[in-house]
């Protein structure tokens, strides 16, 4: 049976920047955006919640829905990856809780389009899905029964 890792990310803005989370990886400081595998008992909202807090120490809600990408990695893993909005007033400090992150970084969306050291091509990808414009309310991905009983 075909299990894909499901996983959520966010693009998180402020000010014309975006922000990065940084984690050394066999080695390599890697960006990526605040992301991680949904757990189980929690929906895809509160995954992301939960993902931008423990990797950035920043409570937000993500208030748009933008795209989902299907993805297969070079080792051949194949990803659900459901991007998600967040829009701050202001730049903000931040503080992660999980030990794989190294630090929070700001950067224009060229300073990460651009980039060498990013974790995987889907942070760039999810920078080209924020450009275009495209949200979709939070109510298009509905949660039928849930969670687990």
């Amino acid at each position: 049976m075909f299990k894909p890792h499901v996983t959520v990310a966010c693009i998180v803005h402020a000010e014309d920047k975006f922000l990065v989370v940084e984690e050394t990886i066999s080695g390599k400081a890697l960006w990526n955006q605040p992301a991680g595998h949904l757990e189980a008992n929690e929906t895809l909202v509160e995954a992301a919640q939960r993902e931008l807090w423990e990797e950035t120490g920043i409570r937000a809600t993500p208030e748009a829905f933008i795209r989902m990408h299907q993805w297969i990695a070079p080792d051949k893993t194949p990803f659900l990856r459901f991007l998600f909005s967040i829009e701050l007033e202001k730049i903000c400090a931040t503080e992660p809780h999980d030990s794989d992150i190294d630090r929070c970084l700001w950067f224009s969306a060229d300073e990460i389009l651009n980039a060498r050291n990013l974790r995987s091509p889907l942070v760039a990808e999810s920078i080209r899905s924020w450009q275009s414009g495209e949200r979709y309310p939070l109510s298009i991905i509905g949660e039928f029964n849930w969670p687990f009983s």
